[in-house]
């Protein structure tokens, strides 16, 4: 068994561009049910490998499409097409505490491989869109903050800085 942790800020690992899955294998399926139970255990939404400490393009997310505790895994995910901006807030397990009000569109059109190696293409919307949208913001090393305006992009940093690099 995969023993994973959670990477929190100011982890220089969450601000690494992560690299492509070259193999879909067993060992991607260990970290995938490793991730599930972490992201369950802290109550997430979603859950990328940076945050875990793996340096590869691959998220999990709830599956929003029905009442179910399943989660999908999105494998070199990719968005093919986005529109309509909407603003939500958010948070993040790796800025734990901390939320804001971020834009991002709320609707999409994906492309990603499964644990299978199966090319996939799925519009979501809604929740789902954000929550993909977020977790692949963390395969470029890029944070919720990061979204923010300036001005409150410098506020929020200025506060978690203080708090995290104590």
């Amino acid at each position: 068994m995969i023993n994973i942790e959670l990477k929190i800020y100011p982890d220089e690992l969450l601000r690494k561009v992560s690299q492509e899955v070259k193999n879909i294998d067993q060992k991607l399926s260990n970290i995938y049910d490793q991730m599930r139970i972490l992201m369950d255990k802290e109550k997430g939404i979603g859950l990328a490998a940076p945050q875990i400490g793996i340096n590869e393009r691959f998220f999990i997310s709830k599956d929003f499409s029905d009442d179910s505790d399943k989660a999908i895994i999105f494998i070199n995910p990719e968005i093919i097409e986005a529109e309509d901006i909407v603003e939500s807030k958010e948070g993040c397990l790796s800025i734990p505490g901390y939320y804001d009000y971020i834009k991002r569109n709320n609707k999409i059109l994906v492309s990603y491989f499964d644990l299978s190696g199966k090319s996939k293409k799925k519009e979501f919307l809604d929740m789902q869109s954000i929550v993909f949208q977020h977790e692949l913001d963390h395969l470029d090393g890029i944070l919720f903050p990061d979204r923010l305006p300036k001005i409150r992009k410098d506020i929020f940093f200025k506060k978690i800085d203080k708090e995290f690099k104590k």
